[in-house]
């Protein structure tokens, strides 16, 4: 397994299959690209099917043992299916999709070798996930998440950032989840950096704080030092269930987070065929030029050594206690 200067090691990796979607989502900094009437073949700017397997089968030479299929909306995708059955056996596979178009598809995905799915989920109440989502979708999502928990995908994750337009959604969010089997939620702190408004931010040490006091138990993850709260519901008051029934949710926090960024052990790759060290970044892309294995062994190699932890060490405190580029960073050309 690779290791970066900073001692993290590479485990897993994330690929964009697309940066289409069907969704407009006002926090999105894709906000709903490109072609969306329904899955189909790969597009010109995407990586075919067997560059996708290639990188894969590259990926498991290095002991990278798990895979995220992201988008866009990695559904559009029509032969998503057949990358997943041509995965490495030694990965795991999970993917982030809306869920719009898991009812018909999740028990062929289950088949195919998916083991984990999110779900993207902002509210409850469907003229908020309307407004948010910019879709009228809602039904669709819902199904979609009944029809993963039918073909077995249990549980669920549910998906909600939590910015300005969300926040007042969180505890009927946490108390979905308190009460129903089979579902989790994980909160995404907002990350201004990547949309441009900082506006929307809010502090997200305000709901780890809330649900500290409602949780029944806390446990620490390794995985970016995260914590995951389990609860019987949002009254701190209320009666404690046993542990098999009680809800999980946990905090994504990655913004100004040090701790998070020194516990990160993935890499990317962009539906275009770019490798990248961080999500934060563009600066440091890396094209694995036509994809034969002997690129992508070098591009892989190259990534992992160039990566750095966003927060602390390519993003550094100034005098005034603000976050600004490491002058050490300053001009880093893009590959």
């Amino acid at each position: 397994m690779l290791e970066d200067d900073f001692g993290r090691e590479v485990s897993g990796v994330r690929v964009s299959l697309t940066d289409r979607c069907n969704f407009d989502c006002v926090y999105c900094h894709n906000e709903g690209l490109g072609d969306t009437r329904g899955p189909m073949d790969p597009q010109d700017d995407e990586m075919s099917t067997d560059d996708v397997v290639r990188f894969l089968e590259v990926a498991a030479e290095f002991d990278v043992d798990s895979v995220k299929f992201t988008g866009g909306e990695p559904m559009l995708r029509g032969d998503l299916e057949e990358i997943i059955r041509r995965t490495p056996d030694s990965m795991e596979v999970s993917m982030t999709t809306n869920g719009t178009y898991l009812p018909g598809r999740a028990p062929d995905l289950v088949d195919a070798g998916l083991e984990r799915v999110n779900v993207s989920q902002d509210a409850l109440d469907p003229d908020a996930f309307a407004e948010i989502t910019k879709s009228g979708a809602y039904d669709k999502v819902m199904e979609g998440v009944e029809a993963a928990l039918d073909a077995g995908l249990d549980p669920v994750k549910l998906n909600m950032v939590v910015f300005e337009h969300t926040a007042g959604y969180v505890e009927d969010m946490v108390e979905h989840v308190a009460e129903n089997d089979g579902l989790q939620l994980q909160l995404i702190e907002y990350m201004p950096e990547l949309t441009g408004k900082p506006e929307w931010n809010i502090d997200i040490g305000r709901v780890h704080d809330w649900l500290a006091d409602i949780a029944d138990e806390i446990e620490h993850r390794e995985m970016h030092d995260r914590k995951r709260y389990w609860v019987s519901g949002t009254d701190p008051d209320g009666p404690t269930a046993p542990p098999a029934e009680r809800g999980m949710v946990e905090i994504v926090d990655p913004v100004e987070n040090p701790t998070f960024c020194a516990n990160c052990h993935r890499v990317r790759v962009t539906h275009e065929g770019y490798l990248k060290g961080c999500l934060n970044r563009n600066d440091d892309l890396r094209s694995m030029g036509e994809m034969t294995k002997a690129e992508i062994r070098e591009t892989f190699r190259e990534t992992v050594a160039n990566r750095v932890p966003y927060y602390g060490e390519y993003m550094v405190k100034n005098d005034r206690g603000e976050w600004e580029v490491n002058d050490e960073y300053l001009g880093t050309p893009t590959v």
